[in-house]
């Protein structure tokens, strides 16, 4: 079992940034790729980022490419979500994820799906 807690979120002005952290017990980062995936308001859950379990690889859906960075700490089990020149259109509940899968970007163009997921945590970014 892999348990996940998100921390970070709050709300920003447009333009700002904000570093979103997930820390997992249990089994280890090491083990699984780590993701993070958002729901805003009446949308469907969506892919964000994904970085492999050895963190040499990394997918960015294309609404945050170039904005956002994923990132892990294999020694503090921690993966982190660096979200740069945030939008209106960011406000969402971030969800920390970690699957047994290789390739992230098979995890990114695929389904929703997950092996474990955080509770989320609000991000809301103001115009």
């Amino acid at each position: 079992q892999v348990q996940l807690v998100e921390s970070g979120g709050g709300l920003v002005q447009a333009g700002g940034s904000l570093r979103l952290s997930c820390a997992a017990s249990g089994r280890t980062f090491s083990n699984y790729a780590g993701g993070w995936f958002r729901r805003a308001p009446g949308k469907e859950r969506e892919f964000v980022a994904a970085i492999s379990w050895s963190g040499g690889n990394w997918f960015y859906a294309e609404s945050v490419k170039g904005r956002f960075t994923i990132s892990k700490d294999t020694a503090k089990n921690t993966v982190y979500l660096q979200m740069n020149s945030l939008k209106p259109e960011d406000t969402a509940v971030y969800y920390c994820a970690a699957r047994s899968i290789v390739d992230t970007s098979d995890w990114g163009r695929g389904p929703v799906l997950s092996d474990y997921w955080g509770q989320g945590t609000q991000v809301t970014v103001s115009s």
